[in-house]
């Protein structure tokens, strides 16, 4: 082990005992009374020292035996310490791609943020490679998630859609303005090459020379040029997912407003069915009338409404819910929906509870059953970071400091 103090956290000596980590509220944890040769000693902890030479180097400071140790345990318990050598085998691989690797760094420092145990961060980050993805969808919100995504780490990113590239479809983090008169399909996916950090490598061959059989899909993002079918989802576009249990996020534009979700988790969140009938519930002609929005003399023949900025917006928030699942989290997109409309631009959420009539059997598990096959859930953003500071208050106590956020 070679331990640093994460880098990502920003440090700053609040007196002469105490000093903080962090800047934002999340994250930020106070360390202390801090006496100089301790201090002196976390100066050392910048990862080019393995833990035989920090002790070494403590003895000769005046420090005690055991007293690196000590501090290291401390630190690690309040995610304060990361280790550049962690991550194990896919973790050492991804640093010796030296060109992807620097691509990579600012994320790496994120999710070391993110994952407080030594080489967490690296670890998720390297097991993004073997995943999959698929993207239905090739405008202006799916083209732009599908780079993110591969430009983020994500091994394999599929995207599907039909027809040729218009102009309207041309957005900046999406397909380009020569794409125009080119398949979508492949114009998307040839921006999901170019997104991705370093060198494309060849695809793995079978010892017969054959295709290897590609990994089963880790994610479906549905993202539609027509944002109709991310806000009003057709619930039998999912059969396959559900009987499959493949797991899907909805988001799109549509009109003025976005939408990011739900995550459908098969038999463990609402699903569009459940959605459409929560609707008819509250109201009855609800089906009648998405019936007449899905006919095709009303579906959008030419440009439909699309804000860029809207749709960038929707983009980056959905591929950040999707990194969030993929890394092993349950974003707050899981059974939810986050909308947006413009001119405010003010997000709000909407729980969608499962269903008892939908066949796909989420209304019979409860809340701690879902929980348990995933992690722990939330009902809102500020849920999310109200979690993560409790999280890090019970490391400070720990630590013996009286308050862990400023």
């Amino acid at each position: 082990m070679h331990p640093v103090v994460k880098p990502a956290l920003r440090q700053a000596w609040r007196d002469l005992r105490y000093v903080q980590f962090g800047v934002t509220a999340a994250h930020a944890v106070v360390l202390g009374p801090v006496d100089t040769a301790t201090g002196s000693l976390l100066s050392l902890f910048d990862g080019t020292r393995g833990l035989a030479r920090l002790r070494e180097e403590a003895r000769a400071i005046g420090l005690p035996d055991g007293h690196v140790d000590a501090l290291l345990e401390r630190l690690a318990k309040a995610g304060l310490v990361d280790d550049v050598t962690g991550g194990g085998p896919a973790a050492a691989a991804l640093r010796k791609r030296t060109g992807a690797y620097d691509r990579l760094r600012p994320d790496l420092a994120s999710l070391s943020v993110v994952h407080p145990e030594p080489g967490g961060g690296a670890a998720r980050l390297a097991a993004r490679d073997a995943v999959r993805v698929q993207v239905r969808g090739a405008g202006r919100v799916g083209a732009t998630v599908a780079a993110v995504l591969s430009a983020a780490g994500v091994g394999q990113v599929d995207v599907l859609d039909g027809g040729r590239v218009e102009p309207w479809d041309v957005a900046p983090g999406g397909v380009p303005a020569e794409a125009v008169g080119e398949r979508r399909a492949v114009s998307a996916q040839q921006v999901v090459r170019r997104s991705a950090p370093g060198r494309a490598r060849r695809a793995p061959r079978r010892s017969d020379g054959g295709p290897v059989e590609p990994p089963p899909l880790s994610l479906v993002i549905v993202a539609p040029r027509d944002g109709l079918a991310a806000y009003v989802p057709d619930p039998a576009t999912a059969e396959d997912w559900l009987a499959t249990g493949t797991p899907h996020l909805y988001a799109g534009v549509a009109e003025a407003s976005g939408v990011v979700g739900p995550l459908v988790l098969p038999g463990g969140s609402a699903c569009a069915g459940c959605l459409a009938l929560r609707r008819a519930d509250r109201d009855p002609v609800w089906p009648r009338m998405a019936a007449q929005w899905r006919t095709p003399r009303h579906r959008e023949t030419g440009p439909g409404p699309c804000d860029l900025g809207l749709a960038t917006t929707v983009a980056g928030m959905a591929a950040s819910h999707a990194l969030s699942f993929l890394d092993g989290e349950l974003p707050a997109s899981t059974g939810t929906r986050w909308e947006v409309s413009l001119p405010l631009l003010e997000w709000r959420s909407r729980r969608i509870e499962a269903h008892r009539d939908c066949p796909c059997g989420a209304a019979g598990q409860t809340e701690g059953e879902r929980a348990s096959g995933a992690g722990t859930t939330h009902d809102t953003m500020a849920g999310v970071a109200a979690s993560t500071e409790c999280q890090m208050a019970d490391a400070a106590r720990q630590l013996g400091i009286g308050g862990a956020h400023v």
